[in-house]
């Protein structure tokens, strides 16, 4: 393949593209079984990029730095901190009148699960550069999760869904809307306890073009 196919094939998508798996609507309770594929692999990829940057132990995604404080404040593991999570996030949806779909139940087991069944098959690091190294491959498993999660198109997480339903109900900008709910999570996990570092960053400041470059890749499967 020449440079210019190669820069192509990795050209960063600017939105969801429709793929030859994806549903053809959000609350589909029917749909292909390689949607269903899609749907789950993505998510067990997400969950074991979760476990990737807990053990690389310099921070985590807010979200997770959430649950990791409420399990060092109990005797939860971490995923199924992430559940209570999921759980107590998609009852906020109840006010905003928001449908969960297929995606966002799955959304909630399986990425609690996968963390929990994926994080003791990996190594925590205790050097600098061996850290950076594991947050940045956790980093591009969440974003591989998300991009075949996200392109199965069956309802979003309960964390996005939360956060498209308060756009909708305010008409604040969505970047708003998402940043002012990122930094109240991590504000609260990292009061909890949660681990709040430079892989904390290197996830916010990575995961959009990281995401982007993997739906790019993606599209190349577009209908």
């Amino acid at each position: 393949m020449s440079k210019q196919g190669i820069l192509q094939l990795f050209r960063p998508a600017h939105k969801v593209p429709q793929t030859i798996w994806s549903s053809d609507r959000p609350l589909n309770v029917r749909p292909k079984l390689s949607t269903i594929l899609a749907l789950v692999s993505g998510l067990w990829i997400f969950g074991t990029g979760e476990a990737i940057l807990i053990g690389a132990g310099i921070g985590v995604s807010p979200w997770t730095v959430l649950a990791q404080g409420i399990s060092e404040q109990t005797s939860f593991t971490v995923g199924l901190s992430t559940f209570i999570v999921g759980v107590l996030v998609l009852f906020l949806w109840i006010p905003l009148r928001e449908t969960p779909g297929i995606g966002t139940i799955s959304n909630i087991v399986l990425i609690s699960l996968a963390i929990d069944v994926m994080e003791p098959f990996i190594p925590e690091q205790t050097n600098l550069f061996p850290q950076l190294i594991q947050s940045l491959i956790g980093i591009i498993f969440v974003a591989i999760g998300s991009a075949f999660y996200l392109t199965a198109n069956l309802g979003p997480g309960p964390r996005d869904g939360w956060m498209t339903g308060i756009q909708k109900r305010t008409d604040w900008p969505i970047g708003r809307v998402r940043a002012g709910i990122e930094i109240s999570v991590l504000s609260i996990g990292t009061f909890l306890g949660g681990i709040f570092g430079i892989g904390t960053v290197m996830f916010a400041i990575g995961i959009g073009p990281i995401l982007a470059i993997c739906l790019g890749f993606v599209k190349k499967w577009s209908i």
